[in-house]
């Protein structure tokens, strides 16, 4: 009985080793032990919170009192301490149904709350159309909405030795949304046209294939007025039984280069990341994961005006791109790229984990770029002031006060609304901000376009 029971304690006292390991080793997976932030990662998250709680000041001032509390985990990401501390999510790339995600985008921005997310880019395939209901949404839970696009384009070799590539581009902007909205737009037309083009000739290719898809199906999957991609082609295949899942659509015959794929009317990238920074928007190259050269892509873009990269994902940070970023002086980024299609294979809205320093970085960045584009689009309705300029200014802010008003006014108390919830104190005591804040102060647009001068107060 001695013996046996010695046995017995030998083998439990094994397997709770075993067990303590594998509970080191998930543990350190997920981050490992938390700690104090440091001086650094302090005064970076501060930065942070002040952007995302700009509408919001009682709030940010309780979170700045606790930031001897604040923590991470040993690769930098804060992480929440109880009540009063949770941890701030930023989501960097997602779709809705505008393009081909399967959610609203005020689903979608449902979810995002749902999964804590505090900061939601929405950055559907080649439009923007989406933005102002994610806004409408987003304003009832507190969540802040950066509007974005992810730009279809195509990579064209120097060396004929290299192939043709698609590369996706992702673009962030302002609140106030891309300074030249209309020349953004024409571009995001005319691939959206190409889009349509596309999709006919992959089922097109399908049916000499001896996959009779029918064309309406693929259209009915898309929704009225959405471009058809790749994804609502493979959605009408699994629907008609030709394939059966999405992941065996693609794996056979929408692949890049596949027997069903096409190409469509999209802009090389170089342009689409030019235009991107001339209408005031950061560019980001989207999971280069997927490219089949990077090194010379990434390098092209770089000349170009990229400004940064997806490296991580839900499942971490991939070494070789982050190396890839720092050798080109690039961001570190990286968001769930969801669809909202289900299944095991998709990562879920606010699963990546951004670094503090990360964080900062983006914003560091992004903000005098944002503050410049919007400066520019305030300038412009100033100077040419009517209903068409001001719709541009309320076209992705908060601005439900310029719905149903007529006239629509600049006063003095709407113009700070706008900028406190745009931009931070600093950036707002600006001498070309005052100087405009003035002008825009002075008038006042009705229905039939004439300029009106309000009297001051």
């Amino acid at each position: 009985m001695v013996g046996l029971a010695d046995n017995n304690s030998g083998s439990n006292s094994s397997s709770n080793s075993k067990a303590k390991d594998k509970k080191k080793r998930k543990k350190k997976k997920r981050g490992g032990s938390k700690r104090k932030m440091t001086a650094e990662q302090t005064l970076a998250f501060k930065s942070v919170i002040e952007w995302v709680y700009l509408d919001n000041q009682n709030y940010y001032s309780s979170m700045a009192a606790l930031s001897s509390s604040w923590v991470v985990d040993d690769f930098g990401v804060q992480k929440s301490v109880g009540r009063g501390m949770e941890k701030l999510v930023f989501e960097l790339h997602s779709h809705s149904k505008h393009s081909d995600g399967f959610l609203s985008p005020s689903k979608l921005v449902e979810r995002a709350h749902g999964n804590g997310v505090k900061v939601l880019a929405l950055t559907d395939h080649d439009t923007m159309s989406g933005i102002p209901e994610a806004i409408e949404m987003a304003c009832r839970f507190g969540i802040k909405i950066i509007p974005g696009v992810e730009i279809s384009t195509i990579f064209s070799p120097r060396n004929s030795e290299m192939e043709e590539e698609p590369v996706h581009i992702l673009a962030y902007y302002s609140s106030c949304g891309p300074a030249r909205y209309e020349e953004l737009e024409k571009l995001l037309a005319n691939i959206r046209d190409g889009r349509y083009l596309r999709a006919k000739d992959m089922v097109l290719k399908l049916n000499k294939l001896k996959l009779p898809l029918k064309w309406e199906h693929v259209t009915k999957i898309a929704g009225k007025g959405v471009a058809p991609g790749r994804l609502h082609v493979a959605r009408a295949m699994v629907e008609a039984g030709y394939v059966d899942n999405l992941k065996q659509a693609f794996a056979r015959y929408l692949y890049d280069g596949g027997p069903a794929y096409s190409t469509g009317s999209e802009p090389l990238a170089e342009e689409a990341v030019q235009l991107i920074c001339e209408t005031g928007g950061l560019a980001v190259l989207a999971h280069p994961w997927a490219l089949k050269n990077p090194i010379p892509i990434i390098r092209r873009l770089k000349d170009a005006g990229l400004h940064g990269m997806e490296v991580y994902r839900s499942d971490g940070r991939l070494a070789a791109y982050s190396d890839l970023a720092d050798t080109y002086g690039l961001l570190k980024l990286g968001g769930s790229d969801y669809h909202g299609r289900g299944g095991h294979g998709e990562s879920e809205l606010g699963s990546v984990n951004l670094p503090v320093l990360a964080l900062h970085d983006f914003l560091k960045v992004a903000r005098p770029i944002w503050c410049c584009s919007i400066k520019n689009i305030l300038e412009s309705c100033a100077d040419e002031p009517s209903d068409s300029n001001l719709a541009r200014i309320a076209r992705f802010g908060r601005m439900g006060s310029f719905k149903g008003s007529c006239p629509l006014s600049c006063d003095k108390n709407l113009i700070e609304r706008c900028l406190s919830s745009w931009l931070t104190t600093e950036e707002r005591q600006n001498a070309e901000f005052e100087a405009i804040r003035l002008k825009l102060s002075h008038i006042s647009v009705n229905p039939g376009g004439a300029q009106l001068p309000i009297a001051s107060k």
